[in-house]
Formats: structure tokens, sequence, C-alpha cells
């Protein structure tokens, strides 16, 4: 029986969210040679698309703007009006100029190294612990090394029937019919190179090549370039108002992105604990080819300072269809983190659920393409989900109210509402909420448990820690004890929803016994 992609960490911040105004992004990308130009085209077609399919006002986009240094590419998104709207400072930081050195090597020096990295993590039996985690995966890494010994048998063949036919039956020297057959193989490979391009052959095998040497500490011009985007991501963050900071990694680019994250706590004592929210989003990661291998000790320690964090909410986004990446992943207990249960805070970890959210036909087609799959991640729904990543990037929400309160709204400006369970136990419960555009209202609450009605509240108690983070009057606390107490013996969930509408503020689970873990 396959198990639900769903893990929700007991550990998990409960720092108030406040709507968000203003937003900064980093978007890290894969290993891309093409990423100045392939993420401002794809945000841009996709965006387009998505508004028209939800019938949404299409946001103001700004025209991009490269940096000096080529490394930060930048465009500002205003979504919503100006009263209710939410700005989005988008940055891609782009090390594409890597990726490109990487793939300018002659194609027999990346078949060496590839060969020596596969050989390598067979040795040491990581190899077998990735192919465990996720056969898709493994497979494409066996992909560019079964090629690399295909293509130079085939022209060995090639040569050795040419010196049969033509040696043989036409009584030709061995030697030119040799080299005959040799140089037609050649051509021939000539001849399908283009095909191989359009098959990712080489920049899946620089992509693993590079994953290898990271591992294993030979990539000093990628740790010079993470050094470069910590300095930068610190400058912006100190140059701007901002109510969240948003770091998001998709396939490769996961791994920068959480070594991002890691880096700027360290270097930030106060991020997280005051100011803007720190969110870390990673889609189809592919983060664990280079934390499983015993050389990566660097990187399995941020991780672990990530998982152990209340200062920052990460989301691991994942999908079984996509084959590069590791669905039901999770690093707090899959690297040997030495984490006990107890201390985990991260990362909250999701399914995008694409068979639900792509219209069927489509569905069928992407299923069959490992590329098309994977960059769905990026790409518009054809239907509401909780996995929306133009909701959860450009949207008045935080990454931790959207994903937490299994919100399925488009990009909606007109009716949000914020709020948390702070506790629950058998004989109460307790927590705020608050509208943004309309701070002297009461919200009037109705508290489910188990599904059925049980109270309708007020939230109007003073809240402390509502007034520490300035939020509205922060009286918009709630209490509500339970009368007569839940069964002990028996698990529970509560639902806190808004009266009017039923729009769900928070929920949370307790266990039979006396326990939390917040949905």
């Amino acid at each position: 029986m396959v198990q639900p992609i769903a893990f929700t960490p007991p550990l998990l911040s409960s720092r108030p969210m406040p709507i968000v105004r203003r937003r900064i992004l980093f978007y890290l990308p894969g290993y891309d040679p093409d990423a100045k130009r392939r993420y401002r085209t794809l945000f841009m077609r996709e965006l387009r698309r998505y508004t028209k399919r939800f019938g949404i006002a299409q946001p103001r986009v700004s025209r991009a703007k490269l940096s000096d240094d080529g490394q930060v590419q930048t465009w500002t998104v205003k979504a919503g009006d100006a009263v209710k709207g939410t700005e989005t400072v988008y940055e891609v930081l782009l090390w594409d100029d890597l990726v490109q050195q990487d793939m300018a090597r002659p194609h027999l020096t990346s078949a060496l190294l590839n060969a020596a990295a596969l050989l390598h993590v067979i040795a040491n039996g990581t190899f077998f612990r990735l192919y465990r985690a996720s056969w898709k995966c493994g497979n494409l890494i066996l992909y560019p090394f079964v090629m690399s010994l295909l293509l130079p048998g085939t022209v060995l063949l090639l040569a050795a029937l040419s010196h049969g036919f033509l040696s043989t039956g036409f009584g030709l020297p061995a030697w030119f019919a040799l080299a005959l057959g040799t140089a037609a193989g050649i051509a021939g490979l000539r001849q399908i190179a283009p095909r191989l391009e359009r098959a990712f052959l080489w920049q899946l095998m620089n992509d693993w090549i590079f994953n290898w040497q990271l591992a294993n500490g030979h990539r000093p011009d990628y740790w010079a370039r993470l050094e470069a985007f910590t300095n930068h991501a610190q400058s912006r963050i100190r140059g701007m108002e901002a109510d969240e900071v948003m770091i998001v990694g998709h396939s490769t680019g996961a791994l920068p992105a959480a070594e991002l994250a890691a880096r700027l706590l360290t270097q930030n004592g106060v991020l997280g604990r005051d100011g803007p929210i720190l969110s870390l989003l990673t889609l189809g990661s592919s983060l664990p080819i280079v934390a499983m291998q015993p050389g990566a000790r660097l990187t399995r320690a941020e991780i672990k300072s990530l998982v152990a964090s209340e200062r920052l909410i990460w989301v691991d986004y994942q999908a079984p269809q996509d084959w590069m990446n590791f669905p039901g992943f999770n690093p707090a207990r899959d690297l040997r983190l030495r984490v006990s249960d107890a201390q985990v805070a991260n990362p909250v970890i999701r399914s995008a659920e694409f068979r639900n959210i792509v219209e069927p036909a489509i569905y069928q087609k992407i299923d069959l393409s490992p590329f098309r799959t994977h960059f769905q991640f990026l790409m518009s729904n054809d239907f509401m989900g909780v996995y929306d990543i133009f909701a959860m990037t450009l949207g008045p929400q935080c990454l931790r109210s959207r994903v937490c309160a299994d919100d399925s709204d488009v990009l909606n400006f007109s009716n949000v509402m914020q709020g948390d369970i702070n506790e629950f136990t058998h004989d109460y419960i307790s927590g705020w909420a608050y509208h943004p555009d309309d701070a002297s209202l009461a919200a009037e609450l109705e508290v489910s448990v188990n599904g059925v009605p049980l109270a309708k509240i007020k939230a109007d108690l003073f809240r402390e820690d509502l007034a520490e983070d300035r939020i509205g009057t922060a009286r918009y606390g709630f209490l509500w004890r339970f009368d007569p107490p839940l069964c002990a013996d028996e698990s529970h969930t509560v639902i806190v929803r808004r009266t009017s509408d039923k729009f769900e503020i928070d929920r949370a689970d307790l266990k039979a016994v006396d326990s939390m873990s917040a949905d």
C-alpha cells in the first residue's frame, strides 16, 4: 500500500503569521545552462495562462533587470489593488554560467568523470540508498552511464560488421573495412547528436558529476557563488521592509536554496525571530543526491540546522510522478541527522497532487514525459489545489498559513483571514484570528471537533505576542473550554472556521494521549 506524502513536524513554528503586503523572493533554479532566459519566459507564460484560467486580474509585472555581474535577475510583481494587494520582489539567483562551463567539457571527459562518479557511489553504497529512496531517480543516474557505453559500443559494432562484410565478402583490406565502419559509426553519432541533446543526455550526465563533485568538496566555484548569494540576500533583506522573505528552490536548486537559508539564519541572528517571516519552499528536490553521500558533512550539518530551527518554515513539495525527486523523503528521518522526533521543526512535507490539479488529458501526456512532469511544479494549475505556485509566491498569505490550513483558493485578495490554533487539549482550545481589512472587527468563529460544531465564539482577547508583532489592535485571541472535556481515550480533530462563510482558519489533531500536532 502506497503511503501518503504528508508530514507535519511536531515543533512547527507557531509564530503569528501576518498578512503579506511586501515579499522578497529569492529563486534558485536547477542545473540549467539557459536559466537567464528560461525562467522569466516560463514565469510570464504560465502567469498569463493562470490568470486566464481562473478569471483573475493580471498582476502588474515589471521588466526584468540583470545585475552588472550577471548573477541576479530581478522583476517586481504587484498583485491585487493598492489597498489589499501584495508586492513581490522576485529575484532569480543565477549560476547557469557554472553549468555552461561544465557542459563545455569534451564529451569524452564528461563520460569518464561520470563513470568515476558512479563507480565511487556504488563502492561506498550510496547508489543503493539512492535507488531505494527513488528508483526513478536512480535510473536517471544510470541513464548517462549506460548511454556512454552504448554509443561507443555501436561504433565498434558497425566497425566489426563493416570488417566482416567488406573484408570477407569483397576481399578489401581489413584496415580499410574497419576504418570505413568506424567512420560510418562516428557519422551516425553526429547525426543523432541533436536527439541526444533533446533527451538531456549531456545535461543529466554533467548534473550528476556536479552533485558528486559537490558532495566530495571539489566545487570551489559553487561555494564562492553561494557566498555571493548569501551576501546579496543579506543586503537586500536589510535594505527593504518585507513581511516575508521567501527562498524557493526547484530540482537541483533545492540544495543551494536550503544552504542559503541555513547561512542567512547563521549570519543574521534576528531573522526569523523579529521582522519578516522566513519561508523556504523546495519543489521536486533532488537534495538527497548530495546529502546522502558520505562526504557531504557540511551539507548535512546545514540541513540539520534547518530541521531543528523554529525560526523558519520549510515546506517541501514532492510528486511521485516526478522522476527527478524523492517522494516520501524526510531529511529528519533519512539523513541520520541525530535529531530526536521531539526536536523536529521542519520540513512540512506535502504532495503537489498533480493528478488533481492538472487536466486529465494533459496529465496523461506529461506522465509519459519526465522532464515536462518535473517542470509542472513551476506551471499553472488547471484546477484549484493547495499546491498553487502563484498563490504561494505572489499572494497575501505566508507560506505556512496557506499550506498548513490546506487553503486551496487561487491568488485572491478579497477575503483573506489569518489565524492559528496555539493550544489544543482535552480541556480547552486557544488561538487567534484576524482580518486585516477590518482590524477593529472581532471575528466570529465556529469550533468543530470531529466534524461536529460545538461552539460559536468571538476572537476578541488581547494577546501579547500579537502586540509585539504589531498586528492590528492585538485583540484577536480566543479561548474556549470544552464542557464536558473531550474524551481522553479517543483522538480528536478540531477545526476553527469563520462563521459567515466557513473559511478555515486552522485545524489541529489531538491523540489519545495528551499531545498536540498541528495539521
